[in-house]
C-alpha cells in the first residue's frame, strides 16, 4: 500500500463497469468482495452505471448505495478526480492504445495503484516511457496484463521457479492448451496491434534503449519453432507445439529481470499446444490472414465491423471453455512440471483474476515495497497465487525429480 492513499474515499474503483468484461468483474466483486471493501464503479454514462448497480443489487442488496462515478477517458480533469479518490483504479476500457493513457497518467500523478487487462505490448511500452519515472516518485504501482493475459503465465513461471534450486541457470518452457471464446474487445485489440506492427517495434526499441537491465544476470526469451511433440512428458503428451506471439513472454521476462530468484541465467519459451495438425494449420493461416487484412484501412475497418464493441460470448458458450498451462522447469540437476488451470479464461477467469488482484493490492499486508511499472509476480507474487488458488484456479506440481 502507498502511504499517500490512506485518506482516499475508496479502496477500489472499477472504470468500465458498463462494458462486457467490466460488468463481469463488477459481478465478481459483488459476490466475493469483503463487506468492508469500499468500492465504486465508474464510466461515462450515469444511467448505464445505475443499471449496472441495479443488477449488482440483485446479487447483494447492500449494494443499493454503491457509489457511481462519472468519468471519461478523454477528460483529464475527470480522470484526475477519479484517481485521487481511490487507492486502486481498475480499468477494463480498451483498446488501451486508444483509451488507456489517460487513466494510467492520472494514477501515476496521484500515486494511485493501477490495474488493467491489456494484452497490447505497444501500450505497455508506451506507459513505461511516459509514466514509469513519475510513478516511481509518487509510489504508484502500474500493473498491466492482470487477466488471462498474463497472470497464469507470469505467476505460473514464478510458481515453477520457486520449486527449483537457487543460484543456478534455469530454463522454463510453457505449453498452453484449452478451448477459447473471443469477444469484440479482444478481437478489436488484436486487429489494432497487427495494424501497428512497425510502430510497436520502434517503441519497443526505444524502451530497450532506456530501460535498465541487470548487469550481472542473463535473462532471455527463446524463439521456438512449430514442432511435433512425441510424448515428451506430461507437459504436452502427443501433439504439436506452436510459438505463441502474445504479450505473456514479455511479462515473464520482465519479472525474471526484476527478481534474483530466477537465477543468474534464465530462459523462457512460450508455446500453444494442440492435438491435431489441422488445428495448427488453421491457427497459423488465420493469424496470417488477420495480419494481412489489418494493414490497409479499408480491410481493417471491415474486420472491426465483424464484431460490435461490447459483445461477448454467452454464458453457455463460456461454460464449454477451459485452459491449462503446463510449465517444464529445469536447473541445477532438477526438473519440475507444474500446471496452472481453470475454467473459461478470457472472461470468467479474467474477471476473477482482475478482481482478486485489485483486492490484493488494496487489502493484503506484506506485499513487496515496489513502485513504477511492475508485473504481477513482482507486485503481488505469492499473495496473489494464494488468492487465486482459494478462488478455484489450480496451481499444482505435476511431476518433479532429477533432470532427464
Amino acid at each position: 500500500m502507498t502511504d499517500i492513499s490512506e485518506h482516499r474515499r475508496h479502496d477500489v474503483v472499477l472504470l468500465g463497469a458498463t462494458g462486457f468484461t467490466g460488468g463481469l468483474t463488477a459481478e465478481y466483486l459483488a459476490r466475493h468482495a469483503p463487506a468492508d471493501l469500499r468500492w465504486a464503479i465508474a464510466g461515462r454514462n450515469r444511467e448505464k452505471l445505475a443499471a449496472v448497480r441495479e443488477r449488482l443489487t440483485g446479487i447483494d442488496p447492500r449494494l443499493a448505495d454503491l457509489p457511481l462515478i462519472v468519468a471519461d477517458t478523454g477528460d483529464p480533469a475527470s480522470l484526475r478526480e477519479l484517481a485521487g479518490s481511490t487507492r486502486v483504479l481498475v480499468t477494463t476500457v480498451g483498446p488501451y492504445l486508444r483509451y488507456g493513457d489517460g487513466p494510467v497518467a492520472a494514477c501515476a500523478e496521484a500515486g494511485t495503484d493501477y490495474l488493467d487487462l491489456t494484452g497490447e505490448p505497444e501500450f505497455v511500452d508506451r506507459v513505461f516511457l511516459r509514466h514509469h519515472e513519475r510513478a516511481l516518485r509518487t509510489g504508484a504501482r502500474l500493473v498491466h496484463c492482470c487477466g488471462f493475459d498474463s497472470v497464469p503465465h507470469d505467476l505460473g513461471v514464478l510458481f515453477t521457479v520457486d520449486r527449483l534450486p537457487k543460484g543456478v541457470p534455469l530454463r522454463v518452457r510453457g505449453y498452453l492448451a484449452g478451448a477459447f471464446a473471443p469477444s469484440a474487445g479482444t478481437f478489436h485489440s488484436a486487429v489494432e496491434m497487427m495494424s501497428r506492427r512497425g510502430t510497436a517495434a520502434a517503441v519497443a526499441a526505444e524502451r530497450r534503449r532506456v530501460e535498465e537491465r541487470p548487469a550481472d544476470r542473463r535473462v532471455r526469451g527463446e524463439r521456438p519453432r512449430p514442432r511435433r511433440l512425441r510424448h515428451e512428458g506430461p507437459e504436452a503428451a502427443d501433439g504439436w507445439a506452436l510459438p505463441l506471439p502474445t504479450v505473456d513472454p514479455q511479462i515473464v521476462l520482465r519479472s525474471a529481470r526484476a527478481l534474483e530468484r530466477y537465477g543468474p541465467d534464465f530462459s523462457y519459451a512460450h508455446h500453444l499446444a494442440v492435438k491435431r495438425l489441422s488445428r495448427l494449420a488453421g491457427l497459423t493461416g488465420g493469424m496470417a490472414g488477420l495480419a494481412v487484412l489489418s494493414g490497409p484501412r479499408v480491410t481493417r475497418e471491415w474486420l472491426l465491423a465483424r464484431m460490435s464493441s461490447g459483445e461477448g460470448p454467452s454464458p453457455e458458450r463460456r461454460a464449454r471453455c477451459w485452459f491449462r498451462v503446463r510449465f517444464v522447469g529445469e536447473g541445477g540437476g532438477r526438473r519440475v512440471v507444474t500446471e496452472v488451470a481453470g475454467r473459461e479464461p478470457g472472461y470468467d477467469e479474467t474477471s476473477k483474476i482482475l478482481a482478486q488482484a485489485a483486492m490484493c493490492l488494496a487489502l493484503d499486508d506484506g506485499l513487496p515495497k515496489v513502485s513504477g511499472q511492475v508485473t504481477t509476480a513482482v507486485a503481488m507474487g505469492d499473495a496473489l497465487i494464494g488468492r487465486l488458488t482459494a478462488a478455484g484456479i489450480r496451481f499444482a506440481v505435476v511431476e518433479e525429480g532429477p533432470a532427464h
